[in-house]
Order: C-alpha cells, then sequence, then structure tokens
C-alpha cells in the first residue's frame, strides 16, 4: 500500500486560518497535491492531539472539519492517493512518540527554539509544549514520508525527525525512512524560498493567528471592510519610495508579496509595476481590493461544502492511515520486543 512515496502535511485546528496561513502553506500545499498526487500518497491531517497543548474547547472537532473544507475550497483535487486523518483516530501517533521519547534526548529538545519561546517568562508549561516535536515525529515517521512542507519555524523540529529517525535505524533497526532535508523541501515545493506572510502592524514578525491585534492579520473569514481597514493601517516606512526590500522596508515588501500571491502573479511583475511609486496609499488600496475578491472567491466556494463531505473523506482516510501507520508501529514494537 505504501510503494509510492508520501507527502505529509497538517495543520492545527485551534482557530481560524490566517491569509498568511492559506498563502505561505496551504495554497502551495494543494498545488503540490494537486500535481503529485498521482504518484505520491498524500496525507493530510489534522494534528489534534498537537492542538490541545495550548486550547481546549468544544469547537476543535468543528475547527477540524472547517480546516479540511479549507483544502477543497482552495482546489484540491480529491483522487484514491489524497487520504485525510485525524491524528488521535489513529492511536500508533501516540504510541510512536512514546517509544520515540526513549531515543530522543533532553538536550536536543531544550535546544528547540519554539520550546524556548513559548516558555519564556513563564514559571511552569506543560509536557506536551516540550515533547511537541517528539510527537511530530511520529507523525511523519509513521508513513515513511519523504516530503513534509512546513514553514521555517518547523525546520528545526524536521531535523530533529532526522536526527531522531538516524539514531533508530543505527542502534535498533534500519525501518525508517529520513524525510528530506528543509532546504530540498522548499525546493520541491517550487517556491523558491519559504514564503513568510508578515504581521501588518509588525512587518518584523510573521502574520499569525495567536497574535492578539486584530488588525496585525487577515482572516480567511474577514469581510472586504475588515481587509480594507487592515490593509490599509499596514505598518509601512517613512523612505517614501516603494521597493521591495525586507530589510528595510518590510511592510512595503509585505504587501508586494500578498498582493503577487492573491493574483497568482509573478512577485518580480507585481515589483516593476510599484518600484519608484511614490504614494502608498495606492498601493495599500490596490491590495486591498484584490484581498477582498480573492477571499470573496474562496468563502462562496467553502460555502459550497458540507460537513457529510468532509466526515465521509475522513472516515475512508482514516482506515487507510491506520493499516499503514499500524504496519509500521508493529515493525518499532518489534525491534523494542514489545510483540
Amino acid at each position: 500500500m505504501t510503494e509510492q512515496p508520501t507527502i505529509l502535511t497538517g495543520i492545527r485546528a485551534n482557530s481560524e486560518l490566517t491569509l498568511g496561513n492559506f498563502l505561505g502553506a496551504l495554497i502551495p500545499m494543494v498545488r503540490l497535491a494537486n500535481t503529485h498526487s498521482n504518484n505520491y500518497h498524500i496525507n493530510i491531517f489534522t494534528p489534534d492531539l498537537h492542538s490541545i497543548i495550548s486550547d481546549i474547547d468544544g469547537e476543535l472537532q468543528q475547527n477540524i472539519i472547517k480546516s479540511l473544507k479549507n483544502y477543497l475550497a482552495a482546489g484540491l483535487n480529491l483522487t484514491e492517493n489524497v487520504h485525510f486523518y485525524r491524528q488521535s483516530h489513529v492511536p500508533a501517533h501516540s504510541e510512536l512518540c512514546w517509544i520515540l521519547n526513549c531515543v530522543t534526548s533532553m538536550g536536543d529538545l531544550n535546544r528547540m527554539t519554539q520550546y524556548k519561546d513559548k516558555s519564556d517568562g513563564k514559571d511552569s508549561v506543560n509536557v506536551g509544549i516540550f515533547d511537541y516535536p517528539v510527537l511530530m515525529a511520529a507523525d511523519i515517521l509513521l508513513y515513511d514520508a519523504e516530503y513534509v512542507p512546513v514553514g521555517e519555524d518547523q525546520f528545526q523540529h524536521l531535523e530533529l525527525t532526522r536526527r531522531v529517525a538516524e539514531k533508530f535505524n543505527k542502534q535498533y533497526v534500519d525501518i525508517f525512512t529520513l524525510p528530506v532535508e528543509p532546504k530540498k523541501q522548499v525546493e520541491f515545493m517550487q517556491v523558491g524560498e519559504a514564503i513568510r506572510i508578515r504581521d501588518l502592524q509588525n512587518p518584523e514578525k510573521k502574520m499569525s493567528k495567536s497574535t492578539k491585534s486584530e488588525n496585525s492579520k487577515i482572516m480567511l473569514t474577514d469581510t472586504p471592510e475588515q481587509v480594507k481597514k487592515k490593509i490599509m493601517s499596514a505598518t509601512t516606512d517613512s523612505v517614501g519610495k516603494i521597493s521591495f526590500d525586507m530589510f528595510n522596508q518590510p511592510g512595503i515588501s509585505n504587501l508586494l508579496q500578498i498582493d503577487a500571491l492573491v493574483n497568482d502573479m509573478p512577485l518580480q511583475d507585481v515589483i516593476s509595476t510599484w518600484s519608484g511609486e511614490t504614494h502608498y496609499g495606492d498601493l495599500k488600496q490596490k491590495v486591498a481590493e484584490d484581498v477582498a475578491a480573492f477571499l470573496g472567491e474562496f468563502q462562496r466556494k467553502l460555502a459550497t461544502i458540507s460537513d457529510d463531505e468532509v466526515l465521509t473523506l475522513l472516515q475512508k482516510g482514516e482506515i487507510y492511515a491506520n493499516e499503514v501507520a499500524n504496519a509500521k508501529l508493529l515493525e518499532v514494537q518489534k525491534a523494542f520486543h514489545l510483540r
């Protein structure tokens, strides 16, 4: 069943996605899946076990359905090689995580930047935040996933997955496929470099759904009026001339990048159109109109997809995922003399 290689991706379902999540991760993944689904298994899962490290509420199940609807509304072509599943509905994820904990060093986990960021200034954090990268490794290694398209903030976790797999293969049995290194992951995605949509109020940071300021992020559910308000108030600079320079003019550069992506145009074409212009307001107005049109079309498509359609896909995908994951877990259990 897994003779073809696997591409794996997952987006947490804690809340609505931002435009940054959509343009930087989901759209490239949909294009990749549509290009390669004849030759690769495309595993699209909702990491609900990861989700509960921070937010536990009654909306999680509905958010899972919403997150998977986004792929369909974004144009994902459903073939027999496309598999939707929930992490918690495949128990092998949890068991392999525990086993991998027994071959992962505390030193490696202590060096994880995300753990440092999330624990900074806090008296205590839950163990799930510390152990997040090991569960992520289990998510990947169960399916021999070669390609795991992730953002820059997850590169360190991907490298840890490679180290843990390599250590296991050498120390026990050579059964894990190492995912391709991050640089080659980006090349495979064919996006030139990792897309990183910036915070509208603080363009030094990426756009994040966890940011408290609503004006800093564009949500997929935003109305045209909300989009215009947020983009027109976006932080720019005092240079007075439009150019693409992420170091000196990150706010303006971010707007140029967004406009290129929502119009599916080469970034250089958009840069050429605006380079040297001095009216920042005109650029903001154009970007606001284009983003509003883009989201309007997406929202119309989303409204046509039913919950039942997604649940049917999940039930089918989870049969596949359990069969593949359990076969790999059995190999691991045998290596540890558990079976």
